[in-house]
């Protein structure tokens, strides 16, 4: 017997180093699908930075609950169709435990039959659209503003400041729409009609037949509820036309990115904003994103990273409280049961009635410097 105790005790050795090994190498999956090429690439790209600021500060301590979140990232090229198959293949054949971070308002719902059949949570989606919030969508946790209340506000901002002739161009998709049903309550509010209505393509945007009218309507402001590439594309027609009209956008265009694309013609553009002044370390948040990016060599957060990297802790507190096993079901169920999680300076809630969770809503114009001013 004495001879047996010593090759027992290595296999049993072996057995809890194997244990160990599996546990600190176990990795929770987490699927993202979104346009990192095509007309919001910019933007892709700085969200999924600033989600990654703090997935990696997380997993460089030793992940969740003993486990480390891999973030797998598909280029959907700001393609619908293409979203809803690169969700199937997250889903079905990578297993993940969660989606995240998914960008555009048709991309976001051409997956959701997919989120259902299976019962996975998307967390964060990177669009503000009200579809996604009333009625509520079970598989879906928001971390931002609608746009509606976006537009709401820009409206009224204009409206306090004199600006009474606005003119409204919006891509001719669910995201435009929503946009422009934010818009309308803001101009109801306010008790004005839009000079201009007007909708384009938003896979091919044409801004030859509307710059004429923006010029001829004598707007003074121009709301434009679209993707950063077709604004770009806009603002050079409608000044082309002669147009000086102050030209207004969303968050979804809340990016460095952006911001470069303009070039000349960025200056004075107002972008609404959903989460706070990305300078003010007021804000834990802010300042703990601050710090983390510097620590990774970058200078400064964007708007866009803010998101991301809002997102990312909402989604790493729903993994926490999963506990060790962290399945789909698991975290479903405490993500719905998350209430006035302080992500640093804002709180997060969620209840099986309301997946809001954000209400934030701000304005912000591009200065001088090419950077946002509040």
């Amino acid at each position: 017997m004495k001879q047996l105790k010593k090759p027992l005790n290595l296999w049993c050795g072996a057995l809890m180093l194997a244990a160990l090994s599996a546990t600190s190498h176990a990795q929770i999956l987490i699927g993202q699908t979104a346009g990192f090429t095509g007309p919001v690439g910019a933007g892709v790209k700085e969200t999924t930075e600033g989600a990654k600021l703090y997935i990696d500060a997380i997993n460089g301590k030793g992940g969740v609950n003993g486990q480390k979140i891999e973030l797998i990232s598909l280029d959907d090229k700001f393609d619908p169709k293409l979203a809803a198959d690169n969700a199937r293949k997250l889903i079905e054949e990578q297993n993940v435990t969660a989606m995240f971070l998914t960008r555009g308002t048709p991309h976001t719902e051409s997956m959701i039959p997919l989120l259902d059949k299976h019962g996975v949570p998307l967390v964060g989606p990177s669009t503000g659209a009200m579809v996604l919030h009333q009625p509520v969508r079970k598989h879906v946790f928001n971390v931002r503003a609608t746009y509606q209340r976006e537009a709401e506000k820009a409206i009224s901002h204009l409206h306090s400041m004199g600006i009474t002739r606005i003119a409204i161009v919006y891509a001719d998709d669910s995201f435009g729409a929503d946009g422009v049903a934010g818009a309308q309550k803001g101009l109801s509010a306010a008790k004005l009609q839009p000079v201009v209505l007007e909708k384009f393509n938003r896979a091919k945007p044409d801004f030859g037949p509307i710059a004429p009218k923006i010029y001829q309507s004598n707007a003074q402001a121009v709301m434009m509820v679209a993707s950063g590439a077709a604004v770009v594309d806009g603002i050079k027609a409608f000044r082309a036309a002669g147009s000086a009209a102050q030209i207004v956008t969303l968050s979804n265009n809340a990016s460095g990115g952006f911001i470069k694309s303009l070039g000349d013609q960025g200056r004075g553009v107002i972008v609404t904003q959903v989460f706070p002044y990305e300078r003010s370390i007021a804000f834990p948040m802010v300042k703990e994103a601050q710090e983390l990016a510097k620590a990774k060599g970058q200078n400064e957060v964007s708007p866009a990273m803010l998101e991301g990297f809002a997102a990312a802790k909402v989604l790493v507190e729903g993994l926490r409280r999963a506990g060790a096993k962290p399945s789909r079901e698991k975290v479903q169920a405490a993500l719905e049961n998350i209430r006035k999680l302080d992500i640093g300076g804002l709180e997060v809630s969620y209840t099986p009635e309301d997946h809001t969770g954000l209400d934030f809503a701000d304005l912000s114009i591009i200065g001088t410097d090419g950077r946002f001013k509040r």
